[in-house]
């Protein structure tokens, strides 16, 4: 009995030094979040406006010069920015961007990428560095694989991905490469799931039709991502697989509800979140049933804040598609866009047509009171955090 009792206060002691080193443990982490907290605060409140206001855009390298007309920073098949100009190194002091989106026209070699990437990030250095961004979902988007100048490894069609351990090790190949060549953020994986046939702009860019699959492999291929430490982009939130027209063209719709989109389109969006997606990018579709507008969703109160913020708990950073695009161009300006997409709920406005216009549009709405300041201290605190986390 003597010996029972013995062992039950031994017991005891241990248990109670375990209780004690966890407490501890949790102490020194609940320390290191508040520290990193402050910093992130005392950053905020040392910048200037502008520099608040750059954080909440992310350009062409393209747009950072006047000497290359709206048009052609959009155009695909001109010639891009493919070094760093004392001009954009000028511009930027002005106009500062909170991240830079490359394009093929933007590439040439290794050597020149590596190059560039180091050069745009150094504009920022000390203060608040630019994510550099990328479109390489993989298959036919994918603007390093596709140029043969790099060598990587080429990927099949996403929609021809239904295993777990190809969408990861496609995920952690991806960022390896990214990772290498300097590169931050990939918007992708790409959530939709391709429910019409006629739809122009998925496609096979989807894990296909079937929601079941295509949330394993997003949070397959983000867990691969966040092996290299790339930085995830879940999109085109709420689905755009159901659209039967291109928003880069033009006007496009879903015409499914609420109830039914979280019964298909959602599941892999929900999934994603879960696997601690970095970014979740909103399509410039309307959904009349869930607003009863045709306003887009990129300037939607109840689609980013009310449903993806406060329905389904997503509290990172949401970015708009680009607003470049017709289904954008055709109705708004580039300073009206970024106003609505903000007030709205998002946090980052992807290449405006004009990104001076657009910057100088949101400043002149803080300034007076169309964004409040504590509006735009939260966007930037989001953005900040997730810098330091890369």
């Amino acid at each position: 009995m003597k010996k029972l009792a013995v062992l039950f206060i031994l017991l005891c002691i241990v248990l109670a030094g375990c209780k004690e080193n966890t407490q501890e443990d949790t102490e020194e982490i609940k320390e290191e979040e508040i520290k990193e907290t402050d910093e992130i605060q005392l950053l905020i409140d040392s910048m200037s406006l502008e520099e608040k206001v750059g954080q909440l855009f992310i350009i062409r390298p393209d747009a950072l010069t006047t000497s290359i007309s709206l048009e052609e920073v959009d155009n695909v098949n001109a010639d891009g920015i493919k070094k760093v100009t004392d001009e954009m190194r000028y511009l930027y002091t002005c106009y500062p961007v909170g991240g830079f989106a490359l394009f093929n026209k933007n590439l040439k070699d290794e050597e020149q990428l590596i190059r560039l990437t180091s050069d745009l990030k150094e504009m920022g250095a000390g203060r608040t560095e630019p994510l550099i961004c990328i479109d390489e979902e993989g298959g036919r988007v994918a603007r390093i694989a596709n140029n043969g100048a790099f060598g990587v490894e080429v990927f099949e069609e996403m929609e021809d991905i239904t295993d777990a351990d190809r969408a990861r090790y496609l995920g952690k190949t991806i960022g390896d490469y990214l990772e290498k060549y300097g590169i931050d953020q990939d918007f992708a994986p790409v959530a939709d799931v391709n429910t019409n046939p006629n739809n122009k702009v998925i496609g096979n860019r989807a894990f296909g039709s079937d929601p079941s699959i295509a949330k394993e492999m997003v949070r397959s291929v983000i867990e691969g991502m966040h092996e290299s430490s790339t930085l995830t982009c879940i999109k085109h939130f709420p689905g755009h697989g159901d659209t039967s027209t291109d928003t880069h063209t033009g006007y496009a719709e879903t015409l499914k509800s609420w109830d039914e989109l979280l019964n298909c389109e959602m599941i892999p969006f929900i999934e994603g979140i879960k696997a601690g997606t970095d970014m979740v990018m909103i399509a410039h579709i309307a959904a009349p049933n869930i607003t009863g507008t045709d306003e887009p969703a990129t300037v939607s109160y109840e689609i980013i804040t009310e449903k993806l913020r406060n329905e389904l708990g997503y509290d990172g950073v949401v970015i708009t598609d680009s607003c470049a695009m017709g289904a954008i161009t055709k109705y708004y300006t580039s300073a009206e866009v970024s106003v609505k997409a903000i007030q709205a709920g998002v946090d980052i406005i992807l290449m405006p047509e004009d990104y001076f216009s657009a910057f100088e549009g949101v400043k002149a709405a803080v300034l007076n009171g169309t964004i409040s300041y504590e509006r735009l201290n939260e966007s930037v605190y989001r953005i900040l955090k997730l810098k330091s986390e890369r």
